[in-house]
């Protein structure tokens, strides 16, 4: 078998198989199982091993840990609590650009925004979010444990693309962008966080996404992905209701994940790159696994659906927003210092 099909039969086995264990296991919050498996497996790589797991577990609790040291302080101090959330968000943004760390600037990220606005509600709320992330984790890389046997790599290690330098000055810039990308649906989410705490899972992906993504081409990614993973939420969620069962929800899941593997594999013509597509798949997730809640708990799925797109969709609109001013405000600077142009070009994606 071509290596491009063990990817893609991995790929998705793996995605269904962690969503279908973790409703099946009554996981708290059980879409985020396959949530991960779709960022964990993206890349064509063997899974950590159990070692790297441990690390990356004790990582998680020590970077989500911060965010409930800041719950009281967003309580009785809130605009101390917001400046402190502020910087966190940018020091979270030049961790994953300037300095690789994507995984660690990401949970830093939910550290700051989401754990804080869970605890708001309550504080067991916010602890039962932080045993939903590390079990959903733990999951994903069992599953891709129990796959990647059947559909391993390579022996030869293929070789790793290059990626373009990034000036000091242009990973500062974009990591400001990616935290004020995040900041204002935060705040906004402190309204009423029992209602817009997906907003902030969005905004954590769509602030990654902004990291990525240079002005010319933020609107059709990040519009873009948005969309369409809205559109594949509500064909995923109509077929499903043909015949509901956890079996089916597998299969289905099955069926999605080989055409999200085959664009990110390429093995399916594709004009966007493989992280438009994750988010693609990121955000299908988000929208099914609270349309599956919603239908649980009795509450009325189409009108939460419609609310929460929408939301989605001005939260994606003011990052292109974002996105476009900033780069206009930075053009502007570097035409009066003509000595940062380099900085510009060689930052821009």
């Amino acid at each position: 078998m071509r290596v491009e099909a063990r990817r893609i039969f991995r790929f998705s086995l793996t995605v269904s198989l962690a969503l279908a264990g973790a409703y099946a296991f009554a996981l708290p919050l059980p879409f985020l199982a396959p949530l991960f498996a779709v960022l964990l497996g993206a890349a064509p790589a063997p899974p950590m091993g159990l070692k790297s797991l441990i690390g990356l577990v004790f990582v998680v609790l020590i970077t989500l840990g911060i965010g409930l040291l800041l719950i009281p302080a967003l309580v009785y101090y809130h605009v101390s609590a917001v400046l402190i959330i502020a910087v966190g968000l940018y020091l979270s943004s030049y961790l994953t650009v300037n300095m690789g760390k994507g995984m660690l600037g990401s949970f830093l990220t939910v550290g700051f925004t989401l754990i804080p606005a869970a605890g708001i509600v309550d504080f067991s709320i916010a602890v039962i979010v932080i045993q939903s992330l590390v079990l959903g984790i733990g999951f994903a890389i069992i599953c891709q444990w129990l796959v990647y046997p059947w559909f391993p790599e390579d022996s030869v290690p293929a070789a790793t693309a290059g990626t373009a330098a990034i000036t000091a000055a242009g990973s500062k810039w974009i990591a400001l962008r990616a935290a004020l990308i995040v900041l204002p649906p935060f705040l906004l989410v402190l309204v009423n966080p029992s209602t817009y705490l997906p907003i902030v899972m969005k905004s954590v992906l769509l602030g990654q996404q902004g990291s990525m993504v240079g002005a010319r081409t933020a609107g059709r990614e990040l519009l873009g992905s948005t969309f369409l993973g809205g559109c594949f939420a509500v064909l995923f969620w109509f077929v499903l209701k043909i015949h509901p069962s956890l079996w089916m929800y597998f299969l289905w899941m099955l069926l999605f994940g080989v055409y999200f593997s085959s664009k990110l594999n390429r093995l399916v013509a594709s004009r966007f790159p493989a992280s438009f597509w994750v988010n693609v798949a990121v955000t299908m997730l988000i929208l099914l696994g609270s349309a599956v809640q919603d239908s649980a708990s009795g509450k009325d799925v189409y009108k939460a659906f419609a609310v929460r797109m929408g939301l989605f969709v001005a939260v994606t609109l003011y990052a292109w927003l974002a996105i476009y001013v900033l780069e206009k405000l930075r053009t502007r600077r570097d035409s009066r210092d003509p000595a940062s142009s380099a900085d510009l070009e060689s930052s821009r994606c």
